[in-house]
C-alpha cells in the first residue's frame, strides 16, 4: 500500500471513528480506538523514555549499578508478572526498571512501549513486597492495554496523529512529551487494577496487593493522597474492587513477604 493512500484511509478511518482503529486482539490493546500501532507504542516510549533519562534535575535516577541489589529485587518482582502468562505484550515490550530518587512523591509510571519508573517514595511508603508488586502490576497493565497511546487518539487532532505516524520526529517529540503527565481516565484506571489482580493471580503473592497502598492511606485519614488520584475512583471502591476481583478469579497466593521487603527498603538511600 502506497503511503499517501494509507495516510488518507487512517484518515478517513479517524473522521468516522470506526473500526479501523486497533482494537481487542493482535497485542493486548484493550477495549477502545488506538491509531497507533504497537511498533509506535514502542517508539514513542523509547523517546519518552529518552526525556525523562536526560532530565536528571526533575528524574533524579538511582545508579543501577551502585544499588544493584535495589534493582535485581525489582526486576525479580518484574519477572513474576511478566511470567504469569497474562501479560500480553510480554514479549513485545522493553519492560525496563528505572527508580527516581524523589521520597516526597507516592508514584511510579509505565511509558508505552514498558519503560517503568517508580519513585522513593512510594517504595519507602508501601510495607510489604506484595502491595509493590500490585502498584507494578497496574503499571504494566496501563502499557499492556496500551492506554497512553489510547488516550492520545482522542486528546490529539488527527493532523497530529497522522504527522506522528508519517514518521514527524517534531510531532513525535510533541506527543512524547505529553505522554510523561499523562493523566488516565477512570475506565482505564479500572481496566489496569483489574490487569493487576490477573497478573498476580497464578503467582504466590497476594493478588489483591495493589489494595494495601489504598488500604493505607484511607488508614491515614486520607491525607496523602497522591494529586494525580484525585480525578480517579474513589480510593474506597478501588479496594472493594481489588478484593472483589481476587475472589472472582479464586486467587490463591497468600504471600506478602514484609521480612525481605524491610530488607530491601532499608538499601535505599
Amino acid at each position: 500500500m502506497k503511503k499517501s493512500f494509507f495516510l488518507f484511509y487512517i484518515g478517513v478511518c479517524v473522521a468516522m471513528i470506526t473500526s479501523c482503529g486497533v482494537m481487542n486482539g493482535n497485542g493486548g490493546s484493550g477495549g477502545g480506538f488506538n491509531l497507533f500501532t504497537i511498533d509506535q507504542d514502542r517508539e514513542l516510549g523509547a523517546q519518552v523514555a529518552f526525556e525523562i533519562d536526560s532530565n536528571s534535575r526533575e528524574y533524579p535516577q538511582l545508579d543501577s549499578v551502585s544499588n544493584a541489589k535495589v534493582y535485581k529485587y525489582l526486576y525479580d518482582i518484574r519477572d513474576k508478572i511478566l511470567n504469569s502468562g497474562n501479560v500480553d505484550l510480554k514479549d513485545e515490550f522493553k519492560w525496563r526498571l528505572r527508580i527516581i530518587k524523589d521520597d516526597e512523591v507516592l508514584n511510579a509510571f509505565c511509558t508505552p512501549g514498558g519503560y517503568i519508573y517508580v519513585y522513593t517514595g512510594l517504595m519507602k511508603y508501601l510495607d510489604t513486597e506484595d502491595q509493590l508488586a500490585g502498584v507494578l502490576a497496574h503499571e504494566i497493565g496501563h502499557a499492556d492495554k496500551r492506554h497512553s497511546t489510547r488516550q492520545m487518539t482522542t486528546m490529539f487532532g488527527i493532523q497530529l496523529l497522522l504527522d506522528v505516524i508519517a514518521g514527524d520526529k517534531v510531532a513525535l517529540k510533541q506527543v512524547s512529551g505529553a505522554l510523561i503527565g499523562l493523566k488516565f481516565s477512570r475506565n482505564h484506571e479500572t481496566e489496569a487494577d483489574e490487569c493487576s489482580v490477573r497478573y498476580l493471580c497464578p503467582t504466590d503473592y497476594n493478588a489483591d496487593g495493589g489494595a494495601g497502598f489504598f488500604e493505607k492511606i484511607e488508614a491515614e485519614g486520607g491525607g496523602k493522597v497522591p494529586a494525580f488520584l484525585s480525578t480517579h475512583p474513589d480510593p474506597g471502591n478501588r479496594i472493594e474492587f481489588f478484593h472483589t476481583k481476587k475472589a472472582e478469579l479464586e486467587c490463591k497466593g497468600a504471600n506478602d513477604y514484609k521480612d525481605q521487603y524491610a530488607a530491601m527498603k532499608a538499601l535505599l538511600p
